[in-house]
Formats: C-alpha cells, sequence, structure tokens
C-alpha cells in the first residue's frame, strides 16, 4: 500500500491512500471546486519493515467549479 503526503495549500498535512502510486498528481474535491497537487519527490519507506510506501505531493492550483450560468456577461 502506498501513501500520498500533502504539502501547502488547503489540504496541507492530509495523507490519502494511493491506488496507483505511479501518479504524477492528484486532483482532489474541495468546497465547490477541485485542487490539484503534483508529485513532488520519491517515495519514501519504500522497505518491508517500514510502514506504507510514502509519495509527497505539493499543491499546484485550485480549480473552480463551472457552472452553467458562468458564460453570462453582465450588460449582454
Amino acid at each position: 500500500m502506498a501513501i500520498a503526503r500533502l504539502h501547502g495549500g488547503p489540504l496541507d498535512g492530509q495523507v490519502l491512500p494511493l491506488e496507483s502510486p505511479e501518479l504524477d498528481q492528484l486532483i482532489l474535491p474541495y468546497s465547490e471546486g477541485q485542487v490539484v497537487y503534483k508529485r513532488a519527490g520519491e517515495p519514501a519507506h519504500t522497505g518491508d519493515g517500514d510502514g506504507p510506501t510514502e509519495i509527497p505531493f505539493r499543491f499546484g492550483e485550485e480549480e473552480q467549479e463551472i457552472t452553467p450560468g458562468d458564460d453570462h456577461h453582465p450588460g449582454a
């Protein structure tokens, strides 16, 4: 089993299970939008007796949810 340790952004300090340790980024729901965390290093704790493999991810960006009314401009 592998885990993602999140650094920076709104989910700083969170630890999440990873189904695929090969992922380069995580797109996670947050509030009304999404946040993107990008892989930020090599796996740690890869031995048999030192716990789950841990992969660091650093906050990259926040994406706002797109709603049907977003394409309306004032005065249109």
